[in-house]
């Protein structure tokens, strides 16, 4: 009897034929590495593989791609991905999206997939502007940003995309900066091995219209200071010198130093991502110091396919129709000639 070999993949394998045209210095080229050095530590085929995306700079992601790919709506992309994973649910289906085109026109998409648990990947480039249309501001953009369509200074508080997912009920959400390659692998194959809704938001830096946006927790020598990797299991520790960590102080996370005021590393929190209750994880996600990166919550529950699944076997068991022409032809029944 012959034996089925399975590929074993390299990032190049991954990699399509196009021409990559993004601008010099942009972190989707970080992202774009990441996922096609990801993708043969998944262990899934190439063509059960699908990017969807919509409209924007990172939704050009599946052109590059050796994979299956649609470049879909503007917004529309979590509609298009639920349509082909329940289609074909052996698939792996990533959806591919900015902070506008998920947290603006998409909102409604967004929220939903996300409320649903359907089981797909949501990677979300957030830069904190429209770069593809040339810098107006987005829903992520910080008041008082001055930007092509607000000269004066943006007056409309941003979204939190951690915060908005949470509260749709996301699963698992995880949070990275766009200069860290390995990191970025990594939660990307926490994310494939999640069972349900995952979301990934990268803190993406836009080198011509918002240029430095994430410098101040993302840059080399301030990112141990400014950020705190979150690993589940394990105390929530940062700081260069490893000396920092979060404490609850009543209703409120609390930045102690360990070695001061009797406060030990027993003290610390221990983070834990499987929690059901997503109390201490919107306070994670909400922290400005320090920004809480890694993955902040990875519950798994029962997926829409499931619910569905279990309903339709539960319908079918109950009905005393066999064939949808059993239903056609039952009861009173009149022939035209």
């Amino acid at each position: 009897m012959e034996t089925t070999v399975e590929p074993k993949y390299t990032f190049k394998d991954f990699a399509s034929d196009q021409e990559v045209r993004w601008c010099p210095g942009c972190d989707d080229y970080v992202i774009l590495r990441a996922m096609q050095k990801a993708l043969p530590e998944m262990g899934v085929k190439r063509e059960d593989v699908v990017f969807i995306s919509g409209i924007g700079c990172s939704s050009r992601f599946p052109y590059y791609m050796n994979t299956y790919g649609m470049h879909s709506i503007h917004g529309r992309a979590p509609a298009i991905a639920t349509g082909v994973k329940l289609a074909n649910p052996e698939l792996s289906v990533w959806v591919m999206t900015g902070d506008g085109d998920a947290m603006a026109i998409g909102g409604n998409h967004f929220i939903h997939v996300l409320r649903r648990n359907i089981d797909l990947n949501i990677v979300l480039f957030n830069n904190e502007i429209y770069g593809l249309t040339k810098g107006q501001f987005s829903p992520t953009s910080l008041v008082g940003q001055k930007t092509k369509s607000s000269p004066y200074g943006n007056t409309q508080p941003p979204f939190n995309a951690g915060e908005l997912a949470l509260g749709a009920n996301a699963r698992f959400f995880a949070r990275i900066g766009g200069n860290v390659p390995k990191d970025i692998t990594q939660i990307l194959i926490e994310a494939h091995q999640f069972k349900g809704t995952s979301l990934l938001e990268v803190l993406q830096n836009c080198v011509i219209f918002n240029d430095g946006c994430y410098a101040n927790i993302t840059n080399k020598d301030e990112k141990e200071d400014k950020q705190i990797y979150l690993e589940h299991g394990k105390p929530m520790i940062f700081g260069k010198n490893r000396d920092k960590g979060l404490v609850l102080n009543k209703l409120k996370l609390e930045v102690v130093t360990i070695g001061e005021n009797g406060v030990t590393e027993e003290d610390i929190l221990i983070h834990d991502a499987k929690e059901k209750d997503p109390t201490l994880h919107q306070m994670l996600v909400r922290l400005e110091y320090p920004v809480a990166t890694g993955v902040i919550r990875s519950y798994e529950d029962v997926t829409l396919e499931e619910r569905e699944d279990a309903l339709t076997k539960k319908v079918k068991a109950n009905s005393k129709f066999s064939e949808t022409s059993d239903l056609f032809f039952s009861g009173e029944v009149y022939f035209v000639k």
